[in-house]
């Protein structure tokens, strides 16, 4: 079988996005423990009357967030697409970069995450230093919602 000139490039343009995508989704991997928070952390610093109340960005897909999502938790897109890393990025411009944020996904286990590398690379790069991302190890269903922790539905 041979492939017209058109269906080897459609075909060598699929493999090259495959590939670009596979790469970009693992690296939830390399974001240092230090700048990790786990669901059991937030959840007990967002009951304390005490502990100050972190910015919660949601930075997964809209089907995810719109089903259940944190409390106070603000969506601008998913940061893996370029726009809405731009809202993201708009959203924060403004803060103090001392401003203490936490950036979180859910869609997907860990390390196939293609959402939370680009934001937290994003925010650090525009010089935030407070900044963690919710360490979710499945995705936020079994790992949030069904340990009862709080969430709220909708936009």
């Amino acid at each position: 079988m041979t492939l017209s000139g058109s269906r080897k490039f459609v075909l060598i343009l699929a493999a090259i996005f495959a590939i670009a995508l596979g790469a970009y989704a693992y690296q939830a991997s390399l974001i240092s423990d230090s700048h990790l928070i786990s669901p059991e952390d937030l959840v007990k610093m967002l009951q304390s009357s005490k502990s100050p109340k972190p910015l919660i960005i949601s930075v997964g897909p809209h089907m995810l967030y719109a089903q259940a999502h944190i409390p106070g938790a603000e969506y601008f897109g998913p940061a893996s697409d370029p726009n809405g890393l731009q809202r993201l990025q708009t959203r924060v411009d403004s803060l103090p970069r001392s401003k203490f944020i936490v950036i979180y996904c859910g869609c997907c286990p860990w390390n196939h995450c293609p959402n939370v590398k680009p934001a937290d690379d994003a925010l650090r790069g525009m010089g935030f230093t407070n900044l963690r991302v919710l360490y979710i190890a499945q995705n936020f269903g079994t790992d949030w919602v069904d340990k009862g922790y709080p969430t709220t539905k909708g936009e």
